[in-house]
């Protein structure tokens, strides 16, 4: 097996500078933003952008693995605070807000919650998936949510209803007035 050098000191620099160059630029454009913007902006080749960050998408996870996981983290957050249907609801709501605040990352959110083949999607989804699951299970046991719901099921309409919010006004007012259409819906004896 190959053993992995270590990083040189500037071409740290520049993988850092890229991913936070890279972060602003998808939050002001989306993930379509210039690869050859954000390496002129990061003062660095195109080269050194596709050495680092070989595709879009890499670039895209790198940028915003943080934010995913900080995400997911804060379904623990909502779990400690509120029983656990609300919780589901208040953690979907800040998912949902998330993924409209910064461009990009309905994109992100999107692949992560599907069969992603990059190693970032497949942690980003699993964090993303573990965090949802632990919500989803406490809510079905409290009986607020239910039995035959997934836990993927949830987070892809949560991204469905971020998606609808921003087609409703591009601001997300009306992810709360969604979710609770959502969650009406996910309660027991709505599949009657």
């Amino acid at each position: 097996m190959p053993q992995v050098r270590p990083m040189r000191a500037d071409a740290r620099r520049n993988y850092e500078r890229l991913l936070q160059v890279a972060a602003e630029a998808f939050a002001e454009r989306g993930e379509n933003a210039s690869l050859d913007d954000i390496a002129k902006r990061a003062g660095v080749g195109s080269g050194t952008l596709y050495r680092h960050f070989p595709t879009r998408q890499d670039l895209l996870e790198a940028a915003y693995v943080d934010r995913l996981q900080a995400m997911a983290a804060r379904a623990d957050d909502f779990a400690a605070q509120l029983p656990p249907g609300e919780a589901l609801v208040e953690w979907l709501n800040e998912v949902c807000v998330g993924t409209i605040q910064v461009r990009g990352m309905k994109a992100l959110l999107g692949s992560a919650v599907t069969d992603g083949n990059s190693v970032t999607v497949a942690a980003c989804g699993t964090c993303l998936k573990d965090a949802a699951r632990r919500l989803v299970e406490a809510a079905q046991r409290e009986g607020s949510l239910r039995k035959d719901i997934e836990p993927i099921e949830v987070l892809r309409l949560a991204h469905g209803v971020a998606s609808a919010s921003e087609l409703a006004n591009g601001q997300g007012k009306q992810i709360r007035r969604y979710l609770s259409l959502l969650t009406e819906g996910l309660r027991p004896g709505a599949d009657a």
